[in-house]
């Protein structure tokens, strides 16, 4: 019983990314195209989210200033979750709700994108960090889930918003993990150029 749950788990996660691979294609290309723009114009992407969405969040930031998948010069991303100073400083002094807008509204710039993370996008924090981006004309790329709850409605329509269609955190966690792996592969493919193919010959000999 416990291997069949198993099994479904991986087959349910491959069923929704293959019924998202077409809908939601255009919007993660407007989505590199913004990240794109932000990093060659001299701007930075700040990333956050709360929980799982956080680490999400770092893997983003690390996969820009380190490298994604090939050797490319090091591209500006800061994730707003990974200093643990400042998030409780500013929660202590403040409330939870600020321990990203106000790193928003210190670090923000207009050619800057704010990426958020949010399965539900009702998190009090990522929505006060969407105001403050907009307060500094930041454009915001967002990542949700099921109908993008109140975030979805804060979105101007200069944003970019991916929502992925399914109410269960963990699904559109997956899902969401793989976009930002197609924002990186995309953005090095626009830097960079496709990579060459891979031949069988090259296969069999790694």
């Amino acid at each position: 019983m416990l291997l069949q749950r198993i099994q479904q788990q991986f087959i349910d996660s491959a069923d929704l990314k293959y019924q998202c691979a077409q809908s939601l294609a255009p919007v993660v290309q407007d989505a590199i195209a913004a990240v794109l723009a932000c990093v060659t114009g001299g701007g930075k992407v700040l990333a956050c989210g709360n929980g799982a969405s956080a680490a999400a969040a770092q893997h983003f930031a690390a996969s820009f200033m380190g490298r994604y998948e090939r050797e490319r010069p090091e591209l500006a991303a800061l994730s707003l979750a990974a200093d643990a100073a400042v998030l409780t400083g500013i929660a202590t002094d403040f409330d939870g709700r600020s321990v990203y807008a106000r790193q928003v509204r210190a670090l923000g710039q207009a050619a800057d994108v704010l990426l958020v993370l949010s399965t539900s996008g009702n998190s009090a924090n990522v929505l006060a960090a969407v105001q403050a981006a907009h307060e500094r004309d930041m454009t915001v790329l967002a990542l949700s889930g099921a109908r993008g709850g109140q975030l979805a409605r804060l979105l101007r329509d200069t944003d970019v918003h991916v929502c992925v269609p399914h109410d269960l955190p963990a699904r559109i966690l997956e899902v969401q993990h793989l976009i930002l792996h197609c924002i990186c592969d995309g953005v090095d493919a626009q830097l960079l150029g496709l990579p060459d193919a891979i031949t069988p010959e090259q296969e069999r000999s790694s």
